[in-house]
């Protein structure tokens, strides 16, 4: 798919940037999960973790951190080469990362785990949810249970620079089908990398909740919250490390999580 090979030179541009930014933020302390993560994931001690598409693996680190056995996964060769380096320069040992393609991921990887977590930025990259989902359900043991944290799509529909100045206008179709184009990536870990080509799919809550229900996982609980992972111009940082709009006390939610375990 001519989009994925297009997203996997895009985000090569900027590992090195991300690698160098996390390592400086892990050993410094002030990159940590967020405090929704941190309550809701619970303890890790003694569980195998699989991370997909984890970037050049600072969150697969800190998920190791809490006492699991962790696997990243990605796409990008660069992003898993740099990963590794973060790991041997912290001195992380329970961890290790694997290149590949999640609409692939599913057919080359048998290996079963008590948790699968996807989080902040991760599934807009992805073409098929409902391919998404087997994969999911493949990869968990049936004790174990899926984590998810994400940007919510009702945020995303919106004009981000007329949102700073408290208006809602959406930009971007909920319903849309088609991917997203952009000329540059990145810019929240890393300097903005321009002349590359990125594409993303809008995702609706029922793509997601239904990718999963269709691949045999049942929904244990779907939070929504106004704070956002990242700073998206004209937010401030609250005392957790999360973002937002002074305005939006009780406006619209930015973020949610989801957990789901196997059917029984």
């Amino acid at each position: 798919m001519n989009e994925i090979e297009s997203n996997k030179h895009a985000w090569s541009q900027i590992s090195e940037g991300h690698y160098h930014h996390f390592k400086k933020a892990l050993t410094e302390g002030s990159h940590e999960l967020n405090k929704h993560i941190k309550r809701e994931l619970g303890d890790l001690s003694g569980k195998n973790i699989i991370h997909l598409q984890c970037n050049t693996g600072a969150d697969t680190i800190l998920l190791a951190r809490m006492g699991a056995s962790a696997v990243g996964v990605d796409l990008v060769p660069d992003n898993i080469l740099y990963a590794k380096k973060l790991a041997d320069d912290l001195g992380v040992t329970n961890v290790g990362f694997i290149e590949s393609d999640i609409m692939q991921f599913a057919e080359k990887h048998n290996e079963k785990y008590d948790v699968v977590f996807v989080s902040e930025g991760a599934i807009c990259w992805l073409p098929d949810l409902n391919k998404w989902g087997r994969t999911i359900r493949h990869l968990l043991k049936d004790d174990g249970f899926l984590y998810v944290f994400e940007g919510h799509p009702f945020y995303m529909m919106l004009d981000e620079p007329k949102m700073a100045d408290n208006i809602m206008e959406i930009k971007y179709p909920y319903f849309s089908k088609e991917p997203e184009f952009d000329d540059s990536i990145g810019g929240y870990a890393s300097a903005r990398k321009d002349g590359v080509k990125s594409y993303s799919w809008m995702y609706k809550v029922s793509d997601v909740i239904n990718a999963l229900a269709s691949a045999g996982l049942h929904i244990e609980y779907f939070n929504e919250f106004k704070e956002n992972m990242c700073d998206m111009g004209g937010m401030k940082k609250d005392v957790s490390g999360m973002w937002n709009y002074d305005f939006n006390d009780n406006k619209f939610p930015m973020s949610f999580s989801l957990k789901a375990s196997v059917y029984q």
